[in-house]
Formats: C-alpha cells, sequence, structure tokens
C-alpha cells in the first residue's frame, strides 16, 4: 500500500486491518506500507520502488490518495496531461508487474456536478485501464454503528461488471452495498451486498418531495415531527421515508437528515 495522504499512518492502517480480523502475523509477512515524502524522480527513488515490487511480488497495490501523490510530484490534478504523466509514472509501472492497482480519490463536494467523475482531470477516468467504482455513502460509519455506501460502477473497461448490476442513476450501474458493521473499536465486520430487483410498487413520490422540502426548511425532524410537517396519512409518510432512505435522498438514523433534495421530476 502506498499513502500519499497525512491522514493515517502504518499505525493506523494496520490497526483497522487487525479489527476486521486480520491476524497480526499475516499482516507483517503479507502487508507493506510506503509513504513517501519526496517525489519518485530519480532514479534512486525508483529502483528503491522496483526492489520492493521484485522482493515482494504484491498482487494487490492500493494507491491512497492520488490528488496528494500527484502534488507531491508537482503535478496538477486538474490537468489532463499531468493526469497522464502521473498514470505512467506510478500506476501502470506497478500494473506492469502483474498487480492489480486500486487508485483512491475524491470526488466533488457537488451532489449534481459529481456523476462518474472523481475530483480534477476528466482523464483520471478516461484514461484508466479497467473498471472505476464510485461510492455513495447512505448511512455514515463510524464505531458501534452499522454502516452503508452503494457500490456503482462507473467505468467497466473488460466489459465483464455490469452484468451483474442494475442500472442506476448518472448513467452508471448499481454493483452492490458495501456495508462494515462495527460491533466495538476492536472487532467490526464488512461485506459486499448483491444488489436486488426491487419489484414494483406504489411510491408516494407526491409525499416524498414534501418531506424532502420539510427537512430542507426545518434540517433534522424525527419521524414524529416530520408527519407534524407534513400532514396526511403516516403510513403514506413511513413510506416515502423508507423510499427516501433506500434512493438516498434522506439519513437512515433518526433524526432524518436531507442527504440531497428530491423533486418528484427525479422519477
Amino acid at each position: 500500500m502506498l499513502e500519499g495522504s497525512v491522514a493515517y499512518d502504518e499505525g493506523a492502517v494496520v490497526g483497522r486491518l487487525v479489527t476486521l480480523g486480520a491476524e497480526p502475523d499475516c499482516i507483517a509477512e503479507l502487508f507493506h506500507y510506503v509513504r513517501p515524502i519526496e517525489p519518485m524522480g530519480t532514479a534512486l527513488h525508483r529502483d528503491d520502488l522496483d526492489r520492493l515490487i521484485t522482493r515482494t511480488t504484491p498482487t494487490l497495490a492500493i494507491l491512497d490518495g492520488i490528488t496528494e501523490a500527484m502534488t507531491l510530484h508537482g503535478l496538477n490534478p486538474l490537468d489532463n496531461t499531468d493526469t497522464a504523466k502521473f498514470g505512467r509514472m506510478l500506476p501502470r509501472r506497478i500494473a506492469k508487474t502483474g498487480a492489480a492497482v486500486a487508485n483512491l480519490d475524491h470526488v466533488t463536494k457537488d451532489r449534481d456536478g459529481r456523476s462518474r467523475y472523481a475530483l480534477g482531470a476528466v482523464h483520471k477516468l478516461n484514461g484508466l485501464d479497467g473498471a472505476a467504482y464510485v461510492l455513495e455513502n447512505r448511512t455514515p460509519f463510524g464505531i458501534g454503528i452499522k454502516g452503508r455506501s452503494t457500490i456503482k460502477i462507473a467505468k467497466d473497461r473488460p466489459g465483464q461488471l455490469r452484468k451483474h448490476g442494475l442500472p442506476s442513476s448518472g448513467a452508471m450501474h448499481w454493483y452492490g452495498d458495501l456495508i462494515l458493521d462495527s460491533q466495538s473499536e476492536r472487532l467490526a465486520t464488512a461485506w459486499i451486498e448483491a444488489p436486488t430487483e426491487q419489484p414494483a410498487q406504489f411510491r408516494p413520490t407526491r409525499v416524498m418531495a414534501k418531506i424532502s422540502a420539510a427537512l430542507d426548511k426545518h434540517g433534522e425532524l424525527s419521524m414524529r415531527r416530520i408527519q407534524a410537517a407534513v400532514g396526511g396519512k403516516s403510513a403514506n409518510n413511513r413510506l416515502a421515508i423508507d423510499c427516501l432512505i433506500l434512493d438516498g435522498y434522506v439519513s437512515e438514523r433518526s433524526p432524518h437528515e436531507l442527504l440531497r433534495p428530491y423533486f418528484k421530476e427525479d422519477q
């Protein structure tokens, strides 16, 4: 794993692996952490990387923090030419050894303008050989809670992935849900649930729009206060909340928070 961010050090990463059930002996033998503080511009640094790969023969390389790594090398994440240069410098260099390479990146905060792309140059996606995924958080992760993120396929160059998913918004396919269930600080389990085709059912879109407007106006609300703000039949309001939660518009936990506005025209 090559870490480009300053948010976590090797101790924090190893701690999370242990929490997920990895054995310390296996981590010591099979997990290799690299945190460069200087650009890989000299032959010495490239040789160091080549020797590490030759010695460890990794099957998976995770590059955590593409924007940070590009900045470290004096490259502009917003520039397509610099993005292509970085791709040749590190991800493709590692991929040529036979290891699968996973680039971790951030998306823009603007949900409407995000689409399938990571923050920065469009070549981050267009120049990719392989698959790209977008994770959309539906319920937050944390110690002692169960979090869930939707996994969507943004690019499928091999053409082998979309057949396992279901059509979704933003010209993407719903590939599954990543679930992280934290029982304590020392124990957590993670798994991916496959997408499920939902039978057609009545969707109270008008009520969903009213609830969205109420949350936008008043902020976080409990179900009781949503009922007071919206009025109408409580059964329809509960169904509307369920639909908004499943579609990623409203948080699952109460008091419910509006994650993004819902309009009846969305359907």
